[in-house]
């Protein structure tokens, strides 16, 4: 994500070396993170502490797809990586359920326009 802040500091939780050796790695729509990170990557902080672990953020260049690699402990690791994973679903279902709606109002006014 080329608009997100680039990594400049590890946060005081993340233990160095040992910490940085094994990321948990997963892909994820760039779309859906700009939506949960917010402008220019802002909220990022906010989650890394919740989670306490650290995130970075890597662009695909041949799709529509960020790269993102977590590290921290093994638990937390896995408690971020649910964390966003859940996060961008819960997303992605409430992206199809607004177009399900949108696709029933488009019907009822096309109906609409049949009973005239």
């Amino acid at each position: 994500m080329g608009t997100f802040r680039t990594r400049k500091d590890i946060p005081p939780w993340v233990k160095i070396p040992e910490d940085l050796k094994d990321p948990e790695v997963f892909r994820v729509q760039t779309l859906v993170l700009k939506f949960l990170f917010g402008p220019h990557g802002s909220r990022i902080p906010h989650f890394e502490k919740v989670s306490q672990a650290m995130f970075e953020l890597k662009t695909l260049e041949s799709s529509e797809l960020t790269e993102v690699l977590v590290y921290g402990s093994y638990n937390h690791k896995l408690r971020a990586k649910w964390m966003l994973q859940s996060m961008a679903e819960r997303y992605r279902l409430r992206q199809e359920r607004g177009m399900l709606h949108l696709e029933e109002a488009m019907k009822t006014l096309e109906l609409g326009k049949c009973l005239e």
